[in-house]
């Protein structure tokens, strides 16, 4: 017998209610082990019940720390996380950062409550579970599984509010065509980090957007109110305006690290433009993110910095030489 070990951390597949209250997650990740395809056996546990809009960095090790545990179960072959949407990307992110086992782990959710008459959640946790369960996915790290649609756990983003497929990016893993799952790719997976430890819960790394007539002075008010390191969501490639060379020079020469992604929701971090824009900021240190994203930059940062603060871990962690400012 196959054994899946089911893990729930709450989200719209386990929410109820509706109207003036709106949907609160209420419900047991239990009550989705009949899902589950004939032939798997599939063990439940809930570690929250919580709107992932809710989740801070104590609950992602919360999170982490149980697929760790569940991992280590020789008769476990794979772990399915239900969680919601809203922050899916950056607790994928983390678990496939540091998860050490080659069983997989896969997170699905639900785009309407459980107690909606056409709720998706029940076929997202039966597609989840024949995913963990696939031999040919051993390997495979995190993913995504949502309305038949695997996706590796690096580089994916919500990209719709309410769509029944509400992410993009990532690699394609696999598709399901009924209950048969059509493996495409398996995406090529860095050695793993350490886990998170207790200092992970407080880390504090923020996010600065760039936009037109954006204040520089955003970055320096995060560090006082406590970052210790900040990522700056430029436009385009990765690029700012007026002031943001010099505040990135002085937070690098204090010890802050910054670290440049983008707020385009596809696409890496290519510096590429002078006066100010993506060449100038990582010549004044900031840290070219590469194919990450704000929020999985931030995981990132998060996750060394509350091992090994400071900047050459964090260029390490992202793939940057300082001899040459790219991408590795």
């Amino acid at each position: 017998m196959t054994h899946i070990q089911l893990l729930g951390t709450g989200g719209t597949i386990a929410s109820r209610g509706s109207g003036e209250r709106g949907s609160v997650a209420s419900v047991s990740v239990d009550d989705f082990v009949s899902a589950a395809p004939d032939g798997v056996d599939v063990r439940a546990r809930n570690v929250l019940t919580t709107g992932s809009y809710r989740l801070d960095l104590a609950d992602l090790r919360a999170i982490a720390d149980a697929v760790a545990e569940a991992a280590a179960d020789p008769d476990v072959v794979g772990i399915v996380v239900t969680h919601g949407t809203d922050t899916m990307e950056e607790t994928a992110f983390l678990l496939d950062l540091v998860h050490e086992s080659p069983i997989p782990v896969v997170l699905t959710g639900a785009q309407r409550p459980a107690d909606a008459a056409d709720s998706d959640g029940p076929r997202n946790v039966r597609d989840a579970v024949a995913v963990a369960a696939t031999p040919q996915l051993r390997g495979l790290g995190a993913a995504i599984v949502f309305d038949g649609v695997v996706r590796s756990a690096r580089g994916v983003r919500k990209a719709h509010t309410i769509a029944s497929d509400p992410f993009d990016g990532g690699t394609v893993v696999a598709h399901l065509e009924g209950e048969a799952v059509r493996v495409a790719a398996l995406p090529v997976r860095r050695p793993p980090l350490p886990g998170p430890g207790p200092r992970f819960d407080g880390t504090r790394v923020d996010i600065v957007t760039a936009y037109p007539g954006a204040r520089p002075d955003l970055l320096h008010a995060a560090v006082e109110a406590g970052a210790e390191a900040v990522v700056l969501a430029g436009t385009g490639t990765g690029n700012a305006g007026p002031g943001f060379v010099e505040a990135v020079a002085d937070l690098t020469a204090r010890g802050t690290p910054v670290v440049l992604s983008t707020r385009v929701s596809s696409g890496p971090v290519v510096p590429t433009y002078g006066n100010g824009g993506g060449v100038d900021l990582v010549a004044a240190g900031a840290i070219a993110s590469g194919d990450l994203g704000a929020f999985q930059s931030r995981i990132l940062a998060a996750l060394v910095l509350s091992t090994t603060p400071g900047h050459a871990a964090l260029r390490d962690a992202f793939g940057i030489s300082p001899s040459r400012g790219g991408t590795a």
